[in-house]
Formats: C-alpha cells, structure tokens, sequence
C-alpha cells in the first residue's frame, strides 16, 4: 500500500530536475536558433554574390542582403518565440502542481515486541525450519515497517498515473516479496514463483474477483484488479505465506519503510485527514492542516 508512494526523496529533487531540463532544453532552442540563423544569413550571402555578379554593384549586393537579413530576423524571432512557447508546454507537467506534503513517521506505542517465529513442517529443503511471522516488523527505535496510509480527502482534481508496466509480487524461499504492495485501480499484479516447488495463490475479496490458481516454478501469473479494496492473499500449501494487495482509489496512498517513515507529497494547502492501516496494529486516523511546504506527522499504534 505511495504509493506509492513510497516514503523517501524530496519534492526539491523534483524541481531541481524540472529546472535542469528546462536549461538543457533554452540550451537546444539557443543551438537551433544559431544554427538555423547561421544557415540562413549564409544563404543570404550567397545570394548577394550571384546578385553583385548579375548587377555588378556591392551596393545593390549590400543592399539585398541588409534586407534579406531583416527578413531573417523577424522570422528568426518568430521561429524561436515558437520553440519557447512549445518547450514551455512540455515542460510544464513535470513541475509539481503543490509544494505541501506530509512527512510522518509511524511508531508502536509501548515496549518493541520480540520478532514472532513459525516453525516450518513441509518443504524444508527450500523453506528452511522456521520463519519470521512477518506481520509485524519492528526496529529497535519502535519505527514499524508496512503500515498503508492514504489521504480521505485527497485534493481535487488530483491526477490518476496508472504504472506503464504491471507491479510484481515474487515468492523466495516460501515468502511472499513484498508482503505489501500498493497498486491503482484499475492495476495488474504479476505473481511469481522463484521457488522450485509448488506454490498457491489463493484470495477472496470482496469487491474483487476471487481467485485460487497453483503455480509451478517459472509460472507467471498476472491478476487484474479493478476496485479498491485492500486484499489478503494466502499459499494454502504453506500456511505462513500471506502477502496483501492494496488496490488504491487515488494517488495519495504510501507504505512506511524499515525506519517507519511515508511521504504524501504534491499537495495544495488545506486541512486533510490522514488513515493508517496495518494488518496487526489495525488502524487509525489522525487530521491536521497542510501549508505550502513540509507538514510533520507522528502516529503511535498500540498492539491489540
């Protein structure tokens, strides 16, 4: 589940790109324009000699060319105000529309709990005798790790970036990587198979399709999903295997990494309220006022 957005960079990278291409591209309008008037002004000449040959005047040549050269001027401007104008068009999406964004970080409230470990009693050659539970992940500093968080109240008129390219869940080692995954809706899911043994892909969504596919080694299987809805997906043929699929109805949605951090960013100033989700901890809402720059936000969850 930033999005994924997830948390990390700084909208100030964003802009320093923005700001690099927009130089590179004055840079190519500049050579195109001197090369395009370097062109011309030789074609100029070129006609003033043949015309000094015909008339047998460096006047009349002079003068042809001061006129051919004020011709080339005005359309000179008018070619490069156009490459400006065209430049200034296709640069301007890549400017972030806001500049106020969440910066949060999301701890537990209370002692950090001991990892949780499963003992492993089928397949041991590829998944080992134990494994971490995996649903709650915890640094010393209590910063907790996979926790959705999502706007209610995303802005208006925000706009829908579906990936080019599907996202992609793998299972190693018995393990579902990642276990949480943010994808939009509609959004395809590849589900992979590192493993060589038989592995299962089994969900039951509400607002989804449901679905129950086997999957050999080497198999890809992609899953379409069209509503949002935050899906569970298990291996029945390895009972600790779980991974959930976050299908998002907008593009302010982000994960907390390993030091409990997420950013929802590009965002015009205003009051929004701020949801959090994770599959242990459960969830949690927390509202506050955005200005035009960087918002901090600390959320505490408390074990159930």
């Amino acid at each position: 589940m930033c999005s994924t957005c997830s948390s990390g960079g700084a909208v100030p990278c964003q802009r320093q790109t923005t700001i690099g291409t927009a130089h590179s591209s004055h840079s190519a309008i500049q050579q195109i324009s001197s090369s395009w008037n370097h062109g011309v002004m030789r074609s100029a000449r070129q006609s003033g000699q043949r015309g000094s040959r015909v008339k047998g005047s460096s006047a009349t040549t002079g003068l042809a060319v001061a006129r051919f050269g004020g011709i080339v001027a005005a359309m000179n401007r008018r070619v490069l105000t156009g490459l400006i104008v065209a430049a200034g068009a296709w640069l301007a999406p890549l400017a972030p529309a806001w500049g106020g964004e969440i910066q949060g970080r999301v701890l537990i409230a209370g002692d950090v709990p001991a990892p949780r470990k499963v003992p492993v009693t089928i397949d041991n050659y590829v998944c080992g005798t134990e494994k971490l539970a995996g649903d709650l992940v915890v640094s010393k500093d209590r910063e907790v790790r996979n926790v959705v968080v999502w706007l209610e109240n995303p802005p208006a008129g925000a706009p829908s970036s579906p990936p080019a390219t599907p996202a992609q869940m793998d299972q190693k080692e018995c393990v579902f990587a990642p276990r949480v995954m943010i994808v939009p809706a509609p959004g395809t899911v590849e589900f992979l198979n590192s493993d060589r043994l038989l592995h299962n892909l089994h969900s039951s969504p509400k607002d989804n399709n449901p679905f129950n596919r086997t999957q050999p080694k080497g198999r890809t299987i992609p899953i379409a999903f069209e509503k949002p809805e935050i899906l569970r997906i298990d291996c029945d043929l390895h009972s600790w295997m779980r991974a959930w699929v976050v299908v998002a109805r907008h593009p302010f949605y982000a994960l907390t990494d390993a030091q409990g951090r997420f950013k929802l960013d590009n965002l015009p100033p205003g009051r929004y309220t701020v949801h959090l989700w994770h599959e242990t901890l459960g969830q949690a809402s927390r509202t506050l006022t955005v200005g035009d720059g960087p918002t901090q936000l600390t959320v505490d969850l408390r074990a159930r």
